[in-house]
């Protein structure tokens, strides 16, 4: 019997052992020959762990065919001798164990490790590239760590493996062969259109790319580099790498033109301390979420070459480098149903039911499906075993079916011919379908999105009272809420005297709130909050936002061709709605904010307008990117996260989320985390709250009534 936990498989007796040992060796060899592995990355840790365990207490039942003690990939086959092996990597998945590993290493070479190479463990497959006199000759897999599989062939189509060196060197180059995001949506584009079945995830479509010939298509694939060594013949280059630090040896490669991770924001970086290696992994793993790319855990080494010596290597792994891995953002389950929901705006958008499954510490029970377009060319049916994946608090989604997991027992998945929320007809024109009575569809909705803290900021105008005052037919539009009177609310249920005032003095004060907050509650398509804010600083105000034509939108930064296209046709719609509010007497332009220049001027200029505070003043965070963690104090302490989002793009700044070479200014308030450690490693500047307040002083001011 076989009892999965959170940890590892428990297995009760020999027959289970003997039955994980198969499935394990099934799906290990499906998992690097092609990646159509029946278990997910995180099923098959805790089987293999299982196994391990089951071993150590009975190593006299060990079988031929285990996992353990072998390279990842031994099952793969491959006839081209590797010069030296390629081992695989052991793992730790806490900070407890990671700390008895450290331990262990430094007992084993007798003195302290003063130096960590810390980089991202890609998910990808290992492969190693041959170069002679600086020109590529061959690509290898991994295969069984003493041999792989010739995949040359594929070589034109990987990003980031040169053709020709930057100097004439004799050399291998060892890495990851993946794909990133956007690779991974462009191959299932391309592979629909040619009848092929979608990959499930990057790392399969990544396998199946490496070993495919002669297709009527091409697809990309990304190389980053994680180690070189000498080939038999590379004279005195041999020398010199057996005694450089791990780090030094990642530059040298850089500098002949090979892709590594170094310019990414989760570049390798040296770590003189195992409480510095343990925050640089809290950094990298904070960061997942939003990389192109995925990684499935953080790779730790010694740096120093002498260190390396002395640890030495075992039959599967090296004793001097370890992998940290991440919780799993990525699991296969079963699509049980697609719900159809309609939003504000009236997009119908399909939403999957799926069989509850535990991922990254979370239930997952639902996951977001784009459009029915990409339903179709995903060819999901019901009852399909899915990948779904998950990082931090991004909404999971479904990568693809797992095809070759069907029974044939699977069903197409029915679109919905009107409307669901109200039976109108649908307008099918788009990728994005949408009910044609638009944002009447959802009224509710969209009333209640205008007056939200963030828009409009009516207090005492949740949703229930919005249903109150659409039922009354008081309210056809947000607009209407400034022309409601005072006898009319005191007409309706649970409104007395008190509530009533309160709820008028809200929607007055709601009146003033600047462009920014005005044209982000008309719920404009492919707008948000800070595109809002983008838009009303570069506009000034709403006449000329509706008098712009696509070729202005584009000015803004941020709004390509087909946004600014979609943008002016939701405007043109939208004119009677704005007309209302201008009749109503709704401000329609944004503090601080200077018009643009006229076309043809000496003055015209892309990027932001309103350089200047309108008071002579240039803007103290002008052309800089910021971003805010931790807790605010003083006075930006009741700022909410928007607000203070605001405060910055007043200022002339632009906001951000995550921390990168190009953040200008942190904003590090308490419990600043990690984005205050990265900040740090990569040099960005640092201010307290107070600091910042100082700075932007005026705009704070000028602020605190919108």
């Amino acid at each position: 019997m076989v009892t999965m936990t959170n940890s590892a498989a428990v297995l009760a007796d020999a027959a289970a052992y003997a039955a994980a040992v198969e499935e394990a060796s099934i799906a290990a060899a499906a998992y690097y020959a092609s990646g159509e592995s029946a278990l997910d990355d995180d099923a098959y840790d805790r089987l293999a762990r299982g196994i391990a365990a089951y071993e150590a207490d009975h190593p006299e039942e060990v079988l031929a065919d285990s996992p353990t003690g072998k390279v990842a990939g031994g099952a793969a086959v491959g006839d081209v001798p590797h010069t030296v092996p390629m081992l695989s990597l052991d793992n730790v998945f806490s900070a407890e164990q990671f700390a008895t590993w450290t331990a262990s290493l430094e007992r084993r070479i007798g003195r302290p490790v003063t130096a960590w190479s810390v980089e991202p463990k890609l998910d990808g497959l290992a492969v190693a590239a041959r170069y002679r006199d600086g020109r590529f000759e061959r690509l290898i897999t991994r295969g069984d760590g003493t041999a792989g599989e010739d995949v040359s062939h594929a070589a034109g189509a990987v990003v980031g493996l040169p053709e020709q060196l930057a100097e004439p060197v004799t050399i291998e180059v060892r890495g990851e062969i993946l794909m990133t995001n956007d690779q991974f949506d462009q191959a299932n584009a391309i592979r629909t259109e040619h009848g092929g079945a979608p990959f499930a995830n990057p790392r399969n479509g990544a396998a199946g790319t490496l070993r495919a010939k002669d297709r009527a298509y091409r697809v990309e694939t990304t190389f980053f580099a994680y180690g070189a060594l000498p080939l038999p013949d590379s004279g005195e280059l041999g020398e010199t790498l057996a005694e450089l630090p791990h780090g030094e040896v990642l530059a040298y490669v850089a500098g002949l033109g090979v892709h590594t991770a170094a310019g990414t924001d989760v570049a390798p970086v040296l770590a003189t301390a195992v409480e510095a290696v343990q925050a640089r992994v809290d950094a990298i793993g904070s960061l997942r979420a939003a990389l192109p790319f995925g990684i499935d855990g953080i790779v730790i080494k010694a740096d120093l070459a002498a260190d390396q010596r002395e640890a030495g290597s075992g039959t599967r792994a090296p004793r001097w480098a370890i992998a940290y891995k991440l919780p799993a953002v990525e699991k296969i389950t079963r699509l049980l149903a697609v719900e159809w929901n309609v939003g504000r705006t009236g997009i119908i958008a399909p939403r999957a039911v799926l069989e509850p499954v535990e991922i990254d510490g979370s239930t997952v029970g639902y996951a977001t499906l784009h459009n029915p377009a990409d339903i179709t060319r995903r060819d999901l049916r019901l009852g399909d075993q899915v990948m779904v994946y998950k990082a931090g608090d991004i909404i999971p989604r479904i990568e693809a079916p797992v095809v070759h997991l069907r029974t044939g027992d699977e069903t197409p998945i029915d679109f919905p011919e009107n409307c669901p929320q109200c039976g109108s007809d649908i307008d099918a024109s788009e990728q994005r379908w949408r009910c044609t009575r638009g944002r009447d569809c959802r009224l509710v909705a969209s009333v209640s999105y205008a007056a939200g803290r963030d828009q409009l900021d009516i207090e005492g105008l949740g949703s229930t009272r919005v249903v109150q005052l659409v039922d009354a037919g008081l309210v056809t539009d947000f607009a209407d809420l400034f022309t409601l009177e005072r006898e009319q609310l005191l007409a309706l249920d649970r409104m007395g005297e008190t509530s009533t005032d309160n709820l008028l003095a809200a929607i007055a004060a709601a009146r003033t709130r600047p462009l920014s907050r005005v044209f982000c509650a008309l719920g404009v398509r492919g707008t948000g909050r800070s595109m809002s804010r983008r838009v009303a600083r570069y506009f000034a105000t709403m006449d000329r936002i509706v008098a712009a034509d696509v070729e202005t939108l584009q000015r803004v930064d941020g709004i390509g061709k087909e946004k600014a296209a979609a943008v002016v046709a939701e405007l043109v719609e939208l004119a009677p709605l704005i007309d209302k509010l201008v009749a109503a007497g709704v401000n329609m332009t944004e503090p601080g904010a200077t018009p643009p220049p006229e076309p043809g001027t000496d003055t015209e200029a892309d990027g932001e307008a309103g350089a200047d505070t309108g008071t002579g003043s240039v803007l103290p965070l002008a052309g800089m990117t910021v971003v805010v963690t931790g807790a605010m104090s003083g006075a930006l302490e009741k700022l909410s996260r928007n607000q203070m989002n605001e405060l910055i793009e007043r200022a002339g700044g632009r906001s951000s989320s995550s921390v990168s070479k190009r953040t200008s200014l942190l904003v590090a308030g308490d419990k600043a985390g990690s984005k205050r450690a990265k900040a740090e490693d990569l040099g960005v500047r640092i201010a307290v709250p107070e600091e910042f307040a100082e700075l932007v002083g005026a705009f704070l001011t000028a602020g605190e009534d919108g």
